[in-house]
């Protein structure tokens, strides 16, 4: 392969809590030994229901109707994302899609993401870098997170990377080793409870804020399982329904009680990871950094300092990841760090598609 001294990519990421797409049109070079990246352009895609509905319903497919959904969706992202190249004249040299998650079950060595990378690739006429996280299942790690590789190379000047998405994820250097798990569910089960009054989400936290804590019920959230377990860990939707909410759902409380339990249970598992860290501060980013009601709980937990970096590193540094993923895929290194997902070794994620003739373009 030819090395590029910049590369030009477009990085998808689709979170389980169904926000919408994000699309981060990014620029890499490497100087001196060290990664530099740029946020060119960047939107957020919001699901129509219709698109909302079929995802939600994707787990209940049979193996057929899932084939069909995995080349739907990788057509309505490849358009999507040909229509964003025109409106803002770009020329990226490929594309990365994290695909958006059915299943994932990595102590039965599965993973599904769809969003076909022939499709996409086709839609849009350039390489597509997908499908990051099986060859890592395959080799008896996690799949996930994947994110710490690009805390490694492309955040350096933080202790701690903190991600409030669907799932809060966790990502620091300890015993000279990079490890990072999921520590607890977040947007997903947050939002789930706020649009049964009806909104999309709580926003700033108004409603929790608003709700009485009920002990009882954060007694059972911080005595479930998971968090007694060691990293590597990962957290899928299919805990969150057969876990979480069903625990939840023995309490017949108002919503309001719901979400301020919930803010005070996700605040104190995070406050728990970070000051077990030990780190002077925390990037925070995700979905999750603009509810004022639990940044404002999670400061007066935690003992390193809580950074809110600008809202482009908030909304797409997920997307911004993945695009470096596919970098590195394409310069065919390393973008799974064992140490994080319990794999056998560090591995080079990612199958690449091509839908025009190779041209040495690489």
């Amino acid at each position: 392969m030819i090395q590029k001294k910049i590369y030009r990519v477009i990085g998808l990421m689709s979170g389980t809590s169904l926000d919408g797409i994000d699309i981060a049109y990014c620029t890499f070079y490497l100087h001196r030994n060290k990664w530099n990246y740029e946020i060119i352009k960047a939107i957020t895609h919001k699901y129509p229901i219709a698109w909302e509905t079929r995802l939600l319903n994707a787990p209940r497919l049979s193996a057929q109707e899932l084939s069909l959904l995995n080349k739907d969706y990788g057509l309505y992202t490849g358009n999507i994302i040909a229509k964003f190249i025109i409106e803002n004249n770009i020329t990226p040299d490929f594309i990365a899609s994290h695909g958006h998650t059915v299943f994932h079950q990595p102590e039965k060595s599965l993973t599904v993401q769809i969003g076909s990378g022939a499709a996409i690739s086709a839609a849009t006429g350039l390489p597509v870098v997908c499908d990051f996280r099986t060859i890592d299942v395959s080799l008896g790690g996690q799949g996930a997170p994947l994110v710490p590789i690009g805390d490694a190379l492309l955040f350096k000047d933080y202790d701690i990377c903190l991600n409030i998405g669907g799932f809060s994820n966790v990502s620091y250097i300890y015993n000279n080793k990079r490890i990072s798990f999921d520590i607890c569910p977040t947007n997903i089960v947050l939002n789930h409870f706020a649009k049964l009054t009806g909104k999309e989400y709580d926003r700033n936290g108004r409603m929790a804020q608003k709700g009485k804590l009920n002990t009882f019920l954060l007694k059972d959230l911080n005595n479930l399982d998971f968090y007694k377990m060691k990293p590597p860990k990962s957290l899928g939707r299919e805990w969150v329904e057969t876990k979480f909410l069903k625990l939840v759902s023995k309490y017949k409380i108002p919503v309001e009680d719901i979400l301020c339990t919930l803010c005070e249970h996700i605040t104190t598992q995070i406050s728990n990871v970070l000051n077990k860290a030990r780190g002077k501060n925390v990037l925070v980013t995700g979905g999750g950094a603009y509810n004022t009601y639990l940044i404002t709980l999670l400061q007066k937990q935690s003992i390193p300092f809580i950074c809110l970096p600008t809202d482009e590193v908030i909304n797409y540094k997920e997307a911004l990841v993945f695009a470096f993923l596919g970098v590195l895929r394409w310069r065919m290194e390393n973008n799974c760090l064992k140490s994080v997902t319990g794999a056998s070794h560090d591995n080079c994620g990612g199958a690449i598609y091509y839908s025009s003739r190779l041209n040495g373009g690489q």
